[in-house]
């Protein structure tokens, strides 16, 4: 970070792992924000604008230690922009703030309206994970997972009841736990989003998927896509709806939340120079 942004007191921590994140980041750099931004793999690293202002960090976080985190790092708010289901990271950032009475927002992408495709009996919604591999239809099914790779190992007893394939990210460690959850290489394809509709219904005939089962995560997940494809093939669709978090703070508009961050800044920075003025 360069001098202005470097010798701040005041560094915003922006919780990646979405394309909006992304987004917000470049929005917060052009403001001269010192923004901290956190993402879990090299790759999501790279996706981000190289900016004075913008200090991109790669790996897990101690989730059990986010105080000690927030304190070493300068953290005087938290911008959480990670992906719908990213609840154990959401959770510990809202507690941290309020353990340590600092500003907490949350950008969240909207969610499709679910009257689109209400009236199809193609689309089964589902509350959780559990409920979904408590579905006893899916014996003898061609079953495609678009869960990302952390869930995976919960389908392993199903590898001999059914045909299980999976779409990953495009990432050895996604690939490991495919591997390890007992899917063979050619029930695997890694590719990263977004993923158009005729690359979706290509993928779904060639192996002849009756079932998808997937996260509700809005339109940058390719939700209306895997609707629209499930909807012309006549497969089925089982959507995860999102986990329900309390959030203090809630917006789904990015220019909501890039406003009310700059609104902090402005205050943080006046107060910085009163300060040092006296």
């Amino acid at each position: 970070m360069e001098s202005s942004c470097a010798s701040s007191r005041s560094v915003l921590w922006l919780i990646g792992g979405t394309s909006e994140a992304i987004v917000l980041a470049q929005g917060l750099a052009e403001a001269g924000i010192p923004t901290l931004v956190t993402v879990t793999t090299a790759a999501a690293q790279r996706a981000y604008p190289e900016s004075p202002c913008l200090e991109v960090m790669v790996g897990a976080l101690p989730l059990d230690h986010l105080n000690v985190f927030i304190q070493e790092h300068r953290v005087n708010a938290i911008l959480d922009a990670s992906h719908p289901f990213a609840v154990a990271i959401s959770q510990g950032a809202i507690a941290v703030a309020s353990q340590l009475q600092i500003p907490y927002w949350r950008y969240e992408r909207p969610a499709l309206d679910q009257a689109i495709l209400a009236n199809s009996a193609l689309i089964q919604r589902v509350s959780s994970l559990e409920q979904v591999l408590a579905v006893p239809t899916l014996a003898g099914q061609r079953v495609l997972l678009t869960l990302g790779y952390r869930w995976l190992q919960a389908f392993q007893p199903w590898q001999t009841r059914t045909t299980l394939f999976a779409r990953i990210l495009p990432s050895a460690v996604a690939l490991e736990a495919a591997l390890a959850a007992g899917f063979t290489p050619d029930r695997l394809i890694a590719l990263r989003p977004p993923i158009s509709e005729s690359l979706e219904l290509a993928l779904w005939q060639q192996w002849q998927i009756t079932t998808v089962i997937t996260k509700a995560s809005g339109q940058p997940g390719g939700e209306a896509t895997k609707q629209a494809v499930a909807q012309r093939l006549g497969t089925r669709l089982i959507l995860v709806e999102r986990p329900r978090v309390d959030y203090p703070a809630l917006s789904h508009d990015l220019s909501d939340v890039l406003n009310g961050c700059c609104q902090w800044w402005q205050a943080a920075h006046s107060t910085t120079n009163s300060e040092f003025i006296r």
